[in-house]
Protein backbone atom coordinates (compact mmCIF):
# COMPACT_ATOMS: atom_id res chain seq x y z
CA UNK A 1 0.00 0.00 0.00
CA UNK A 2 1.31 3.40 -1.31
CA UNK A 3 1.24 6.25 1.64
CA UNK A 4 1.37 9.30 0.70
CA UNK A 5 2.27 12.33 3.20
CA UNK A 6 1.64 16.10 1.92
CA UNK A 7 2.93 19.01 3.56
CA UNK A 8 3.94 22.70 3.15
CA UNK A 9 0.35 24.28 2.54
CA UNK A 10 -0.31 27.86 3.91
CA UNK A 11 -1.28 31.49 3.54
CA UNK A 12 0.86 33.56 1.68
CA UNK A 13 0.13 36.69 -0.15
CA UNK A 14 -0.30 37.37 -3.91
CA UNK A 15 2.73 37.39 -5.45
CA UNK A 16 4.69 34.89 -2.84
CA UNK A 17 6.10 31.51 -3.15
CA UNK A 18 5.05 28.26 -1.61
CA UNK A 19 6.84 24.59 -1.89
CA UNK A 20 4.55 21.91 -1.10
CA UNK A 21 6.49 18.54 -0.58
CA UNK A 22 4.59 14.84 -0.69
CA UNK A 23 6.35 12.01 1.33
CA UNK A 24 6.17 8.58 -0.49
CA UNK A 25 6.26 5.24 1.68
CA UNK A 26 8.65 3.96 -0.41
CA UNK A 27 10.61 3.88 -3.69
CA UNK A 28 7.37 4.47 -5.57
CA UNK A 29 8.91 6.74 -8.92
CA UNK A 30 10.10 3.74 -11.08
CA UNK A 31 6.89 2.76 -11.28
CA UNK A 32 3.98 5.09 -10.76
CA UNK A 33 3.33 8.39 -12.20
CA UNK A 34 3.17 11.31 -9.72
CA UNK A 35 0.49 14.31 -10.02
CA UNK A 36 -0.52 17.63 -7.67
CA UNK A 37 -4.20 17.69 -7.64
CA UNK A 38 -6.10 20.85 -6.46
CA UNK A 39 -9.88 21.18 -5.15
CA UNK A 40 -12.19 24.07 -4.67
CA UNK A 41 -15.25 23.55 -2.13
CA UNK A 42 -18.07 22.07 -4.22
CA UNK A 43 -15.84 22.05 -7.07
CA UNK A 44 -13.96 18.78 -8.93
CA UNK A 45 -10.64 17.73 -8.00
CA UNK A 46 -8.17 19.05 -10.79
CA UNK A 47 -4.78 18.50 -12.26
CA UNK A 48 -2.42 21.06 -11.62
CA UNK A 49 0.95 19.46 -12.65
CA UNK A 50 2.44 15.35 -13.09
CA UNK A 51 6.02 13.95 -13.71
CA UNK A 52 5.69 10.48 -15.34
CA UNK A 53 7.51 7.49 -13.89
CA UNK A 54 10.49 8.62 -16.61
CA UNK A 55 10.41 12.28 -15.63
CA UNK A 56 8.41 13.95 -18.20
CA UNK A 57 6.48 16.72 -16.68
CA UNK A 58 2.67 18.44 -17.81
CA UNK A 59 0.56 21.62 -16.47
CA UNK A 60 -1.88 22.86 -16.31
CA UNK A 61 -2.67 26.24 -18.19
CA UNK A 62 -3.17 28.17 -15.42
CA UNK A 63 0.13 27.51 -13.77
CA UNK A 64 2.48 27.20 -16.60
CA UNK A 65 5.11 29.25 -16.09
CA UNK A 66 4.53 29.55 -12.19
CA UNK A 67 4.48 26.18 -10.94
CA UNK A 68 7.64 23.30 -11.55
CA UNK A 69 7.35 19.94 -10.75
CA UNK A 70 10.35 17.97 -9.59
CA UNK A 71 11.12 15.35 -7.58
CA UNK A 72 13.94 13.48 -5.33
CA UNK A 73 14.38 10.04 -6.18
CA UNK A 74 17.08 9.61 -3.20
CA UNK A 75 14.01 11.09 -0.65
CA UNK A 76 11.08 9.54 -2.26
CA UNK A 77 9.47 12.77 -2.32
CA UNK A 78 7.89 15.42 -5.19
CA UNK A 79 7.83 18.46 -5.02
CA UNK A 80 5.62 21.20 -6.16
CA UNK A 81 7.18 25.11 -6.15
CA UNK A 82 4.78 27.59 -6.76
CA UNK A 83 5.78 31.29 -7.42
CA UNK A 84 3.87 34.55 -8.42
CA UNK A 85 0.52 32.62 -6.30
CA UNK A 86 -2.81 34.40 -7.21
CA UNK A 87 -5.91 34.17 -4.77
CA UNK A 88 -7.56 31.92 -7.56
CA UNK A 89 -4.87 29.42 -6.78
CA UNK A 90 -6.03 28.82 -3.22
CA UNK A 91 -7.24 25.25 -2.62
CA UNK A 92 -6.44 22.57 -1.32
CA UNK A 93 -3.78 20.50 -2.99
CA UNK A 94 -3.09 16.90 -3.45
CA UNK A 95 -0.78 14.43 -4.17
CA UNK A 96 -1.35 11.14 -5.79
CA UNK A 97 0.27 8.15 -7.49
CA UNK A 98 -1.20 6.41 -10.75
CA UNK A 99 -0.40 3.68 -13.12
CA UNK A 100 -1.50 3.61 -16.56
CA UNK A 101 -4.19 6.50 -14.72
CA UNK A 102 -5.38 4.03 -12.63
CA UNK A 103 -4.39 5.91 -9.16
CA UNK A 104 -3.16 3.86 -6.19
CA UNK A 105 -2.86 6.05 -3.69
CA UNK A 106 -3.97 9.89 -2.62
CA UNK A 107 -2.56 12.27 -0.15
CA UNK A 108 -4.44 13.87 2.79
CA UNK A 109 -4.38 17.02 1.18
CA UNK A 110 -2.84 20.57 2.61
CA UNK A 111 -4.47 23.82 2.39
CA UNK A 112 -3.10 26.92 0.40
CA UNK A 113 -4.71 30.17 0.52
CA UNK A 114 -3.30 33.22 -1.58
CA UNK A 115 -4.36 35.96 0.43
CA UNK A 116 -3.79 39.86 1.81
Amino acid sequence: QVQLVESGGGLVQPGGSLRLSCAASGSIFSYYNMGWYRQDPGKQRDLVAAITSRGSTNYADSVKGRFTISRDVAKNTVYLQMNSLKPEDTAVYYCAADRAGLFVSWGQGTLVTVSE
